[in-house]
């Protein structure tokens, strides 16, 4: 079988394969099933995009069977799909539907309630599990791939539009073509031997990239089964791994951590698993993983921009992603002067000894996958500068090539002029026994740049020890000077995104105090409540340096 060029042929290919293809709680479709299912809604949607309109439609649903479909559908028609985030609300999610120009809707009942009061103009909402639904499918059942195009599929066609996490601004709305998606999928295929009798486990959100370019696209091309959890639930993980007959799945760190959370069981390594693959679980927690489920997971690097790819070797050393593709020329750079940063320096067990000089931004000063973002050219122009693709992603690189992830350029810290990626604070973090997540962030110092807060959540039954805790920062032979935590919060739990991602941006706002318990380090190496007696001298040191608004601007009651 050749490769494809496009995914309409990869979805064409599974016309007359009986094999089960799609798998979602108590339904099972073939291949040809699917196939079939993507064929009519293509018809229907060439029927209902007024003439003259981009081919775009918007996908508001949970990981139902309806998602795979309507994404095929899409690639046979020669139609891009905009992933709709559903924790979006209000204007801000009417603006993500009309920003991408989507004249057809497709949601569930679940999401009605918000799309309630919303101005859509011109927008056609379709709700799949509703009689009206099926009714309007019915006269199309008969109908095959090719059939019916709204642009003949081509590799340049676009495909996606997903949005960006929104971390800075609006979200902005990546385009991701019929041709990268499909080379995505293959080179997966490739690299990690996928094979048709593999079962992927799509647990997370399809609205994302991770799940559709790492998960969906790969079975696709390699002809392999998908399996469907609507939404992620580490306590039914294991049971639906089990139920589908899983072998594959992707994931982020912070879903890690909740699997890793749940009570141990004695069959925790029953299940035909073999590999997960994903971003940000850390080592730590990939190593435990590992040990209790026997699972490997494999750190990738990527995004729905694709400007940048970093390729997993056998020789690839522990913590590290990979190297530079070959099409690619990667480079860590210093954000301000774009000089590339020196090589890591490794000290005993590992450990980074020079991360103020090596820790820079990735930036790819070769050739560039990225296909722009969907009416933005101010955002495209930040993204490309100088011919190069500015990744806003920490990274250092060692002696031989290998690339580190130290976190994004916006969850840098500047302690006493020293810069400090949050990235390297939390996977040292990461190895106190206590901790289920950890996320550090900075907040303002009053005199200038930041300090670091550390936000713990405790695992069950766990309580915060403050002497045990800075007994521990006290052995990490790789936690340097500037990087202990001034101030710890205990979260009861980890605030996350709607793509399961920690929320650092809620926490930032959050800033030093959310009403929970709060430790500070008064600079005695040792930890204290935090309580009303210090808020005062704290208040008038921020004051007396002119740098009260600090407060107030990152929230914590000041």
């Amino acid at each position: 079988m050749g490769s494809a060029g496009t995914v309409a042929e990869l979805v064409q290919r599974q016309w007359g394969d009986h094999r089960p293809g799609l798998r979602h709680e108590g339904t099972v479709l073939t291949h040809h099933q699917v196939a079939s299912g993507a064929a009519a809604r293509a018809a229907l949607l060439a029927e209902l995009l007024p003439a003259g309109s981009e081919p775009h439609l918007g996908v508001l649903l949970d990981n139902t069977p309806e998602f795979p479909l309507w994404l095929s559908a899409a690639a046979l028609a020669g139609a891009a799909v905009a992933g709709i985030n559903p924790t979006r609300r209000g204007a801000e999610l009417a603006r993500d539907i009309l920003h991408t120009e989507c004249r057809v809707l497709i949601t569930e009942r679940a999401h009605l309630p918000l799309l309630d009061g919303l101005a859509l103009p011109g927008v056609r909402v379709l709700v799949t599990d509703t009689e009206a639904y099926a009714a309007l499918l019915a006269p199309y059942a008969g109908a095959q791939p090719g059939d019916t195009v709204l642009k003949r599929p081509a590799p340049a066609t676009r495909m996606l539009l997903y949005f960006t996490s929104g971390s800075t601004g609006a979200p902005k709305a990546a385009i991701c073509t019929q041709g990268r998606l499909a080379a995505a999928g293959r080179s997966l295929v490739d690299h990690f031997g996928i094979r048709h009798e593999d079962v992927h486990y799509i647990c997370m959100p399809m609205f994302h990239g991770n799940a559709v370019i790492a998960d969906w696209a790969p079975a696709l091309s390699a002809g392999a089964g998908v399996a469907l959890r609507r939404r992620f639930s580490a306590s039914g993980f294991l049971d639906d791994v089990r139920a589908h007959g899983a072998t594959y799945f992707t994931y982020v760190g912070r879903a890690v951590q909740y699997l890793l959370a749940t009570p141990e069981r004695p069959d925790d390594r029953e299940h035909p698993l073999r590999l997960g693959f994903g971003t940000e679980a850390g080592a730590v927690d990939a190593a435990r993983f590992r040990e209790r489920f026997g699972v490997r997971l494999v750190e990738g690097y990527g995004s729905s921009e694709g400007g940048a790819a970093i390729q997993r070797t056998p020789d690839t050393p522990p913590g590290a992603i990979g190297r530079a593709s070959d099409r690619d020329d990667l480079a860590v750079v210093d954000p301000e002067t774009g000089r590339e940063r020196v090589a890591a320096v490794f000290g005993p067990g590992g450990t980074l000894s020079n991360g103020a000089a090596a820790i820079g931004e990735l930036v790819n000063r070769g050739r560039t996958p990225f296909e722009g973002y969907w009416r933005n050219e101010a955002a495209d122009a930040a993204r490309v500068r100088d011919g190069w693709y500015w990744t806003g992603d920490l990274f250092f690189r060692d002696a031989d090539g290998f690339l580190y992830f130290a976190g994004r350029t916006e969850d840098r810290l500047r302690v006493d002029s020293e810069n400090l990626a949050a990235a390297m604070i939390e996977n040292i973090l990461a190895r106190w026994t206590d901790a289920a997540a950890v996320a550090v962030y900075a907040v303002p110092d009053p005199v200038a740049g930041d300090q670091v807060m550390a936000a713990l959540a405790l695992r069950d039954g766990a309580r915060f020890d403050p002497e045990a805790f800075a007994a521990f920062l006290r052995d990490q032979p790789d936690l340097g000077t500037k990087m202990a935590p001034r101030f710890v919060r205990v979260v009861r739990s980890m605030p996350v995104t709607a793509t399961n991602k920690v929320h650092r941006v809620g926490l930032r706002r959050e800033g030093f105090w959310s009403g929970g318990p709060l430790w500070w380090n008064g600079g005695g190496g040792a930890y204290e409540p935090f309580g009303e007696g210090q808020l005062g001298p704290l208040v008038r040191e921020y004051e007396e340096h002119g740098r009260h608004d600090l407060l107030s601007s990152h929230g914590g009651g000041f």
